[in-house]
């Protein structure tokens, strides 16, 4: 499909953004790293990357993600554009996660900023970063090695990670949904429930589909090409439909979103969390 180039987004907010933005300071981070080198190190070269996201382009940037300047441009840009704050807009989805998970997959990950803040919060958990573009890895892995947090980082398809079943406590997505083709959404919340553990959590931070229902504008000013497909949908149902209990969805400042699912308990696992492990007669144990 060809892309328009006279957009909204190149008219009026590029000088917009131009204006906001330390131009100065992101010509010296990229300067300041072997981008290439760093895009090799997490770079699967056998990876075939999805026609969805060969054929756009996204945010003004000339060929998606697959390009440096979106991963040295992409968090400048998204630190205005997430009201009432980024930071804030993340760490509300981080806490509504219930318990200590031990092993955490971010879909999606981007330039990693909530995995980041997923390993400042579960500090003891092993936390995994997946991502469609190289380039936004070596970011993320750059931003990880400032912070000093040890993440992990891989290079691949939220919809067919290649990880074990059952193999994660949490599952999480945080901006990911309205920049995939509904159908790929879906795809994705089923491999989020062959990845999660009986109990385990999936959490999805995404733009509030009822309020986008009514801004079909968006699509052209910040070059989104499947946003209003997504607004027509429901993650709710999505993630009734890949098998998830407990699903809800709470608004955050009106235009964000928070959409939360457990996978059920198997038989043995509802056995076991109700009265603890089993003795040696094969009677359930109490659980203190």
């Amino acid at each position: 499909m060809a892309v328009r180039q006279d957009t909204l987004w190149n008219r009026f907010l590029q000088p917009i953004f131009s204006f906001l933005l330390d131009e100065e300071e992101m010509r010296q981070l990229s300067k300041s790293k072997d981008w290439e080198a760093l895009r090799d190190r997490v770079c699967q070269p056998d990876l075939v990357y999805p026609d969805y996201y060969l054929s756009q382009n996204f945010h003004g940037v000339e060929g998606g993600y697959l390009n440096l300047d979106a991963a040295i441009t992409y968090d400048p840009i998204t630190q205005y554009v997430l009201p009432p704050g980024e930071i804030w807009v993340r760490q509300e989805a981080i806490n509504r996660i219930g318990g200590q998970p031990r092993r955490i997959l971010d879909l999606g990950c981007g330039t990693g900023s909530t995995t980041l803040l997923l390993k400042k919060a579960f500090p003891q958990a092993e936390v995994i970063g997946l991502d469609l573009s190289p380039y936004m890895l070596a970011m993320a892995e750059h931003k990880a090695t400032e912070a000093g947090l040890r993440i992990e980082w891989q290079h691949g398809k939220a919809e067919a990670t290649g990880f074990p079943n059952e193999s994660f406590d949490l599952v999480t997505a945080s901006l990911l949904f309205h920049e995939t083709p509904p159908a790929i959404s879906q795809s994705i919340l089923r491999e989020c429930f062959r990845l999660l553990q009986p109990g385990g959590q999936v959490t999805i931070l995404d733009g509030n589909q009822k309020t986008l229902r009514h801004t079909e504008w968006l699509t052209n000013v910040f070059e989104e090409p499947y946003i209003q497909d997504y607004a027509k949908g429901s993650t709710d149902a999505w993630m009734g439909a890949a098998g998830f209990d407990a699903v809800q969805t709470e608004e955050i400042w009106w235009i964000h979103q928070i959409t939360r699912g457990l996978k059920p308990l198997g038989v043995e696992e509802a056995m076991v969390s109700q009265y603890g492990e089993n003795t040696e007669e094969g009677i359930p144990a109490p659980a203190f």
